[in-house]
């Protein structure tokens, strides 16, 4: 029998939220914390059906796809605790320094074959200052851009100057990562080696230069539904074009490593709140989803997502492409997604006076 509790008033003020972000408005913060406290699966469920109608009306039928090359692997200096490569912990990550050109052009070409619309690198340092390494990561970028095949992406951690901001800019770079990770209460139980005001500065930077901004978090950290809500409201004034959703896949030797899973209706459910909250953004679903959705991975749509990072994650395994993409050909989704200003900038114009 099941003894869940349903608001028989529930449906009605939902279709009420959902008919206002429609129609261009937004939800508060209250009316959003309703959303993430909910716990029938019915109520879930509707609130997925309307997540769904958002995303066809703000996204269309088109879906995303990105993938990345592990450009520099493993003894980084940050000890955030969900990370493999961090020098902090004992894990199994491979270890290796900045990459050659041409492991980057044939990412490029292996994106380009499965229809993939930007490839990024990421490397697991602090971030980036003037110097030879900079006019390294420079010249990789000039590669990808080069081969004319997909969109060059970047997630290079910490950026102090807008000097080096520009130059990532001249050199042909279009987007980068930069994830907020959580809310910002919740930040310093996930990292001390750096704060999340550095990662908001690194924002502000990047959008000064005229890059667009790839920002997200993880979820399944041991955050509260609190916490996944001023997350997704931060991100919304930082001026997030895509927002990468990650479900933490626990790792062994990370601080995390006994982390429980989220149950995948709670995902499901947080996905569908980040596009009630955000609802012409790009959504993104990264790392994680193989192990905590599995046979609920197709559900992430239905939930509002509008991109997926295909190909192999950092450390951990993907599925294969070919079966994303079968995934989405069953679902009537179009992965061949043009390449356009990531989101209406009418939802981008609240921008913190930080990334201003």
């Amino acid at each position: 029998m099941n003894d869940e509790v349903v608001d028989a008033n529930f449906p009605t003020r939902l279709a009420r939220l959902g008919t206002r972000v429609l129609n261009g408005g937004a939800i508060t913060r209250a009316e959003a914390m309703e959303l993430f406290a909910l716990e029938a699966s019915a109520d879930i469920f509707d609130l997925l059906a309307w997540a769904n109608r958002l995303r066809e009306h703000f996204k269309g039928n088109k879906i995303h796809l990105c993938s990345i090359v592990n450009a520099k692997a493993g003894a980084c200096s940050e000890n955030c605790s969900f990370c493999a490569q961090s020098a902090f912990h004992q894990t199994a990550s491979p270890r290796y320094g900045f990459v050659d050109p041409e492991p980057v052009v044939a990412a490029a070409e292996e994106a380009n074959r499965h229809g993939v619309t930007a490839v990024g690198l990421v490397a697991a340092w602090k971030g980036l200052n003037e110097g030879p390494m900079l006019d390294e990561v420079c010249e990789r970028i000039r590669d990808l851009a080069a081969t004319g095949k997909t969109r060059p992406d970047a997630s290079l951690g910490i950026i102090k100057s807008q000097k080096v901001a520009d130059r990532l800019k001249a050199a042909g770079l279009s987007c980068y990562g930069h994830n907020l990770e959580t809310s910002r209460r919740f930040f310093p139980q996930q990292c001390s080696t750096h704060s999340y005001e550095d990662r908001v500065e690194t924002i502000g930077y990047l959008k000064r230069a005229g890059i667009k901004i790839c920002s997200g978090g993880i979820i399944g950290m041991g955050e509260t539904r609190e916490d996944r809500c001023d997350l997704a409201f931060a991100l919304k004034e930082v001026g997030a074009n895509v927002v990468p959703i990650n479900i933490l896949n626990p790792i062994p030797g990370t601080p995390f490593a006994n982390q429980t899973p989220l149950p995948p209706l709670e995902i499901l459910k947080t996905i569908a709140c980040f596009r009630f909250i955000l609802p012409r953004q790009e959504i993104m679903i990264a790392g994680g989803r193989t192990v905590n959705l599995r046979d609920m991975q197709s559900m992430v749509f239905t939930a509002g997502a509008s991109a997926l990072m295909v190909g192999n994650y950092l450390t951990t395994l993907n599925q294969p492409v070919a079966k994303d993409l079968q995934m989405l050909k069953d679902l009537g989704l179009d992965p061949n997604w043009d390449d356009h200003d990531f989101a209406d900038q009418e939802a981008l114009e609240s921008v913190a006076s930080t990334a201003a």
